[in-house]
């Protein structure tokens, strides 16, 4: 990896950081902006370059590796491997972001109708909901 892409954590977003990390990791390396053989930040930098602790970006690479998009060697680093593009691959990850803008759009007290009315409003389709 030549530029490193940056990453960031935003303090005042409900979502804990490591899954923030995580998720921007995962786009990354799904649009091709990260590819095969491309080594992360190594745990201390990324974490002394965002102000988080060594475990919480650890706890991010740990997941990103347990989904199959990461290798990590003692001595060789955190290293991308072949995106796994695959429809089911796809579908979780889109189930899972749907899930967590349920999840923050409850904690903003929305209910059904709003997250539906926002769905929509971001697809760019009128609302029923007025």
């Amino acid at each position: 990896m030549t530029a490193r892409p940056s990453v960031r954590v935003v303090t005042t977003d409900p979502t804990p950081p490591y899954e923030q990390l995580r998720r921007q990791f995962v786009d990354l390396i799904w649009a091709g902006v990260l590819t095969p053989g491309d080594r992360l930040p190594p745990l201390r930098q990324l974490a002394a370059d965002l102000g988080l602790a060594v475990g919480t970006v650890g706890r991010a690479y740990r997941e990103l590796e347990a989904a199959g998009l990461v290798a990590s060697r003692r001595g060789g680093g955190t290293r991308v491997l072949a995106a796994r593009n695959s429809a089911v691959d796809r579908d979780r990850t889109l189930r899972q972001h749907a899930e967590t803008f349920v999840r923050q759009a409850r904690l903003l007290g929305a209910d059904d109708d709003d997250v539906r009315a926002a769905l929509s409003a971001a697809l760019g389709q009128p609302s029923a909901r007025h």
